[in-house]
């Protein structure tokens, strides 16, 4: 039901109204939601919910030094992780634990992460800019998509389903950083998302009807840092995992920005 209900979302979100009409519905969401429309085109530029969630920025942001932020939100959970002997690597979210294994599949080996795992994970409220960048200069070495259910991942979720984002559809880049260091970006999927959109994967679909899970391997996919990647249609969440990357003190429960410092390589 929860993927039926967004693709009835997407469908309508994605629908021209006549432009009295479709102000009036953009105007009321962005009232709602009080978001800042200071970087972006005027509300009347945007044909459809879509085009004012999906918005690009007018003007480029300034890209801080080292490691950044791919997108607007806030972080819920940021720390570290070390496997114990005889068990899996995971690592707690709002108190849930998370198995490395059941949320990567097949995107990754035991051993690159046998020394433990930094992460963070980054809430996207749908008041928040949706386009996803390169956090630094990077090469995708693949693309896993995984199905699941389609479940909020609100920060109220998070606290009371556990096991909530290896429960969820969502698509796993595979990274190699510039110093040669791996790192996997999890792009989780979420109620009323009704796509997650790679631009330099068009054949990757999301809430599809009839989804399959695969993995799409690349050679010389490079981008430097602040490069788009891709964009959700609507709020989601963004995991960063990696095994040597080192995340600020306290950032947890902070608000950050697209192009904002928030780790050391």
């Amino acid at each position: 039901m929860d993927k039926f209900i967004s693709r009835v979302f997407g469908t309508i979100a994605g629908f021209e109204f006549f432009s009295f009409l479709q102000n009036f519905i953009n105007q009321a969401y962005v009232n709602y939601f009080k978001i800042d429309l200071s970087e972006f085109q005027d509300i009347k530029e945007y044909k459809s919910l879509t085009a004012l969630f999906t918005r690009a920025l007018q003007k480029p942001r300034v890209l801080e030094d080292d490691f950044i932020s791919p997108c607007d939100g806030k972080v819920l959970e940021c720390g570290k992780s070390f496997v114990g002997e005889g068990t899996n690597l995971a690592f707690s979210v709002k108190g849930f634990t998370y198995d490395i294994d059941e949320l990567l599949q097949n995107a990754y080996e035991k051993k690159e992460l046998e020394k433990g795992v930094s992460y963070a994970n980054i809430y996207l409220s749908p008041r928040d800019y949706h386009r996803y960048h390169a956090p630094c200069d990077l090469q995708i070495l693949s693309a896993t998509y995984t199905s699941g259910k389609l479940l909020s991942v609100s920060e109220k979720n998070v606290k009371k389903y556990a096991n909530l984002y290896a429960k969820n559809e969502r698509v796993v880049l595979k990274c190699l950083t510039a110093e040669k260091n791996l790192l996997w970006l999890v792009f989780i999927g979420a109620l009323n998302v009704g796509k997650m959109c790679f631009e330099f994967d068009k054949s990757i679909q999301t809430n599809a009807t009839n989804a399959h899970n695969f993995t799409h391997t690349y050679e010389n996919l490079e981008f430097k840092k602040g490069e788009e990647l891709g964009h959700f249609e609507l709020g989601s969440t963004i995991l960063i995992l990696a095994s040597k990357l080192e995340f600020q003190e306290n950032l947890s429960q902070k608000s950050v920005k697209f192009g904002q410092n928030i780790a050391k390589a």
